[in-house]
């Protein structure tokens, strides 16, 4: 998957959460989409850089002015601080992809399937003087690409700020062939967090904890399990049980999706809505949540049956399809940043 030598195409994945990068040179990284500056000199002095990006900002936070600058897969509006936060990501995951001295940057950025229409210039102003060129696709479209699942498929790709929806049918997807919800992962921890809270008011725990608990113990249906985490009570480490949360906050997402889902295979051409059913893919750090693809896939049944599965490689799987799209587009398809 080698551009020319002067060139190196890049797939950005601009998430919530998590960003990744795949580039035509053959790395590929992904960071947590948090950047920091230090608040002082104190902190300066500790943390020994102007500034921090994903895990390392995130274990820092007591030292940094810490932005989550992405909401809804958009970038927050009315913040300079957040503007320049996504500037930096992009720019820091760029540099991970290491391009040679005087190498071109064309950088094709997925963002949620409602994003197209509200954050192209945001967009266009923070990758501006970091890539040379850019082209704007939505995040389940580049699943979709990166999959060479074109034609008769259904993406749903969960994410922490939004869920995308998009049918291909062979061609680019319209307007009509794609949604965007608002409940995803961020949603699920709100929930969680408000749980958690109401069953056990004595323990001390932040939204980073619980973001933590759920990737590691998300599930729906039947549990695999007692969910058990720490977290102090009176200072003291603790034993919590929260199953029964965990499946209640996760489970929020079900009515929603189901609904989404079934909408628009209704929009499906007739003839060809089996064959929608019969391929609906999980995307997104979501999709790894236990027992989602065959709760969805039992919503199915009730009209003719179907197969819902999850991707195999969730972290990277859009940026890889921004990349194969970078590789494909056509002179005419990019948008010019020099300048």
């Amino acid at each position: 998957m080698a551009g020319k030598k002067d060139l190196l195409h890049v797939g950005i994945d601009l998430g919530t959460s998590r960003s990744a990068i795949a580039a035509s040179n053959g790395s590929r990284h992904v960071v947590e989409s948090y950047v920091g500056w230090p608040v002082d000199m104190v902190a300066r002095k500790v943390v020994k850089k102007s500034i921090l990006f994903g895990r390392e900002a995130l274990d820092s936070r007591p030292m940094l002015d810490l932005h989550r600058p992405l909401e809804r897969g958009l970038i927050k509006e009315g913040s300079e601080k957040d503007e320049a936060a996504v500037r930096e990501l992009i720019k820091h995951l760029i540099s991970l992809a290491a391009p040679a001295d005087g190498q071109k940057v064309n950088a094709v950025v997925g963002v949620p399937a409602e994003a197209l229409r509200v954050s192209r210039q945001n967009l266009r102003t923070a990758v501006k003087g970091v890539a040379d060129a850019l082209m704007i696709v939505s995040e389940p479209f580049a699943v979709a690409y990166g999959m060479d699942a074109l034609l008769h498929t259904m993406i749903i790709d969960i994410g922490a700020g939004t869920t995308d929806f998009c049918v291909m049918n062979g061609r680019y997807p319209t307007e009509d062939d794609q949604r965007t919800l608002t409940n995803a992962g961020d949603s699920v921890d709100d929930q969680l967090m408000m749980l958690v809270k109401a069953r056990h008011p004595e323990a001390r725990f932040s939204i980073h904890m619980i973001r933590e608990w759920k990737e590691a113990h998300a599930y729906v249906g039947e549990s695999p399990g007692p969910v058990q985490v720490t977290a102090p009570v009176g200072g003291k480490p603790t034993l919590l049980d929260i199953t029964s949360e965990m499946r209640k906050a996760c489970e929020s997402l079900v009515a929603p999706l189901s609904e989404t889902m079934l909408d628009l295979l209704s929009r499906v051409e007739p003839e060809f809505q089996e064959k929608v059913r019969r391929n609906v893919l999980l995307a997104g750090g979501g999709s790894q949540i236990r027992g989602l693809a065959g709760v969805l896939e039992k919503t199915l049944a009730d009209v003719g049956g179907g197969s819902v599965r999850p991707i195999e490689d969730p972290v990277f799987a859009g940026a890889i399809g921004g990349l194969s799209i970078a590789l494909d587009a056509p002179g005419e398809d990019w948008e010019q940043l020099a300048g």
